[in-house]
């Protein structure tokens, strides 16, 4: 992703990929290529936007689910500042596009850059989140469980190991 202004900023965010599991974490990293402005300080933000309806009945919700300062104080030309943003602490749910083409759940990173007189700068870019499969115990640990239970039921019962 991409945030600049013509000759006066030039940021890029790069950021590990753009799908991630409930659980996951978002790693990347900020580069500054061109800083000709006062940037007083830098966020990051998670945004959920939930859409409902169709056509002119459409509403949109936007919530922010999370927010970090990521940087305080005017960067210089060729610094880079490290991202690691752990998914696990939000109640997120699953992406969901276009159910019955009436409603959606998407998710955005929004990087939000302030200079000194307050402008507001930033650029939003949408990853997909999902939820990861449970993993299923294989065969071999369902007979390890039944093993122990059959000798947990021999400790507590003697009477049954002896008629087995």
């Amino acid at each position: 992703m991409e945030v600049g202004i013509e000759d006066c900023l030039h940021i890029e965010f790069e950021y590990n990929k753009s799908k991630y599991h409930l659980k996951d974490v978002i790693v990347g990293k900020i580069y500054f290529i061109l800083v000709r402005i006062k940037i007083k300080h830098m966020e990051i933000q998670i945004i959920k936007r939930e859409t409902t309806g169709t056509g002119p009945n459409t509403y949109n919700e936007n919530e922010t689910i999370a927010k970090y300062e990521i940087m305080d104080g005017a960067p210089v030309r060729g610094e880079s500042i490290p991202i690691r943003l752990f998914l696990s602490g939000y109640e997120l749910s699953p992406t969901l596009r276009e159910i019955n083409k009436k409603f959606s759940v998407r998710y955005f990173l929004n990087l939000v850059l302030i200079d000194e007189e307050d402008r507001r700068y930033f650029k939003q870019q949408e990853i997909t989140l999902f939820r990861k499969a449970e993993k299923r115990g294989t065969t071999h640990s369902h007979a390890m469980n039944s093993a122990i239970t059959r000798h947990a039921d021999r400790e507590t019962n003697p009477s049954a190991s002896k008629a087995s």
